[in-house]
């Protein structure tokens, strides 16, 4: 089970969450209490190991802008969490290592999310950042040969039942590992990690991504 630890504010959290075993850790640069500067993003990115996923969360951004985050940090991928065209997904995603396309559960776009040529689909709550779980048989409408990773109001009490009953590639947290807002908690990550590892002991679908770059290749 794929994990990435999103919302992420400091160097020091970003460095925790890679040492309790997260695969991914996410930086906002959308509005929000979470909200990180290109520059400050770019210093922590330098500190981790190279065989994690760096995610830059952008929401309604232009795309020519999220290309140039996204690039100029050195982040590995882009997760677009807003109401972005297809055409603005192809373009970032010709541009950058990895597109991370989210839809809010229910949204009507999400059985059309093969159209914008992410390879991987987040599935969040309707009210985004909010923390609240929501019904996750809203799943069933994501599409087939996309890689699915679920978020919204995940934490260490309910993980395990969220990905028996959606089995999905990967989870999503934010809200659900912290003290508060964007400052983690090291007991709740440990938990979170574990709790879904164990939910999901088979070995996953590694990423093993076709494009133009391939960042475990560098290892």
């Amino acid at each position: 089970m794929w994990v990435k630890i999103c919302g992420i504010t400091s160097e020091e959290d970003a460095l925790l969450a890679v040492a309790m075993g997260a695969d991914a850790v996410g930086f906002v640069f959308a509005p929000s209490p979470r909200q990180m500067s290109p520059n400050a993003v770019q210093a922590i990115v330098r500190r981790l190991p190279p065989e994690i996923l760096t995610v830059g969360l952008f929401r309604d951004e232009r795309a020519q802008r999220v290309v140039e985050v996204i690039n100029r940090t050195g982040l590995k991928a882009a997760q677009l969490h807003g109401n972005e065209s297809r055409e603005d997904c192809g373009y970032v995603a010709v541009r950058v290592p990895l597109v991370i396309k989210a839809f809010a559960a229910g949204d009507h776009r999400l059985a059309r999310a093969g159209e914008y040529g992410a390879p991987i689909i987040l599935l969040d709550a309707p009210s985004p950042g909010s923390g609240k779980v929501f019904d996750w048989r809203l799943a069933e409408g994501a599409p087939k040969g996309r890689r699915l990773v679920l978020a919204g109001g995940l934490d260490a009490a309910n993980v395990a039942d969220a990905i028996r009953t959606v089995h999905p590639w990967g989870v999503d947290v934010s809200s659900g590992v912290e003290a508060s807002p964007g400052k983690k908690d090291p007991s709740k990550i440990r938990a979170f990690v574990q709790a879904a590892r164990a939910a999901e002991p088979e070995p996953y679908d590694p990423l093993d991504l076709e494009g133009p770059y391939d960042w475990q290749e560098e290892l």
